[in-house]
């Protein structure tokens, strides 16, 4: 059975730019998440309770491995917003994926994987169709996601969802790969990952305050110089929640409520820039902590001005930036604007030495009128 085709990211004549270097990926033996002909839709999730809302690696046929840290949890058992925080993130999220340059230019997917039909034409394609089954215990404050891509098809033959790769990431188990860990109940997280030669990635997850079957993923890429960190490329996943966590048990398809959305209009700047106040929760690190799981807490009110000239401009409402402050710590933000005037953010804050020493997770007003 064939239905119409769901890539809106696509345009026409052929400019391939150059892919960047993927991350590193750990062996894993699931499946795809559901996608087509699946069961009867799961009954709706359980309102959450009313706490501070917060905000892969490329190789067909192949896997690899993340460098294991040791980083132990701080967090006790029983331990009750960890237990809403697993819940509110475990499940099988489905949606797109993209990768953008520094400058916020989407980059194609590489042409060994697009369908022939589509270079015949020239056509790009920007966007993975992408599932991501995400698990976290709540007794045991462990967490794992697998974020798989799959190839991109020429309409919606009834096999045609193949892998493309699996990228595996965890914490809070026996080998453990994050440098650093922060979290809220509603399910929004950050994380810091090592990625070698001289790389990491910081993912900013953030569940939409409106819609908590709704979030988006946004990883700074990362490499520290001597005296710098430097901003290589940015990715975002698009996620809708699609039922309790089956270790993706079934091949994706069509049958998918989202689209693709890498060569969309970015978001104008005039709805991010201005004057913003800010409910902000807090994590902080330190390089003697001896563990890496740290929730976001407080509700610190403060006004944040944001310039144009600092912001990397992202389709669907979305940004991030990368700014240096006087004593030289370094300051990675995304934001979503979920609803006009209204946005969630997530900022980490880097030492001159390159130690993560905070993470704020934020939720916004704007101030200015023209917003």
């Amino acid at each position: 059975m064939l239905c119409p085709f769901k890539y809106p990211s696509l345009s026409l004549s052929l400019n391939l730019s150059d892919y960047i270097q993927p991350a590193p990926m750990l062996s894993s033996s699931g499946s795809s998440l559901l996608w087509r002909n699946r069961a009867p839709a799961p009954a709706p999730r359980p309102p959450p309770p009313h706490y501070f809302p917060l905000s892969s690696s490329i190789g067909f046929g192949h896997r690899s491995t993340t460098s294991p840290l040791s980083c132990s949890s701080d967090i006790a058992p029983g331990f009750n917003p960890w237990s809403e925080f697993a819940q509110n993130v475990s499940g099988e999220w489905d949606g797109f994926g993209a990768d953008f340059s520094r400058e916020g230019k989407p980059l194609e997917l590489p042409e060994s994987v697009v369908p022939e039909a589509y270079r015949e034409w020239e056509v790009k394609v920007f966007d993975w169709q992408t599932q991501c089954p995400t698990l976290a215990q709540p007794d045991a404050q462990t967490f794992l996601y697998k974020s798989i891509k799959l190839l991109p098809t020429v309409g919606c033959e009834a096999d045609a969802a193949t892998r493309y790769s699996i990228d595996q990431r965890s914490i809070g188990a026996t080998n453990l790969s994050a440098l650093a860990f922060s979290f809220s109940v509603t399910g929004s997280y950050v994380a810091v990952w090592p990625l070698g030669n001289d790389q990491l990635e910081v993912e900013h997850c953030l569940i939409n305050p409106n819609d908590k079957e709704s979030r988006v993923r946004i990883f700074q890429v990362v490499r520290l110089a001597e005296t710098s960190m430097l901003l290589q490329s940015v990715k975002v996943f698009r996620e809708l929640w699609d039922g309790p966590f089956r270790d993706g048990d079934q091949l994706g398809g069509c049958a998918i409520r989202s689209s693709g959305f890498a060569s969309t209009p970015t978001t104008p700047a005039s709805v991010v820039a201005g004057s913003w106040r800010a409910l902000l929760a807090t994590a902080s690190f330190h390089a003697s902590d001896s563990g890496c799981i740290q929730q976001a807490t407080g509700e610190k009110v403060t006004e944040i001005a944001r310039e144009e000239k600092d912001l990397l401009l992202l389709p669907q409402e979305l940004w991030c930036s990368l700014q240096e402050s006087k004593d030289r710590e370094r300051v990675f933000s995304v934001g979503w604007l979920f609803e006009p005037g209204h946005a969630i953010t997530s900022t980490c804050v880097f030492s001159s030495d390159s130690k993560l020493k905070e993470v704020t997770m934020g939720r916004e007003t704007a101030l200015s009128s023209d917003v």
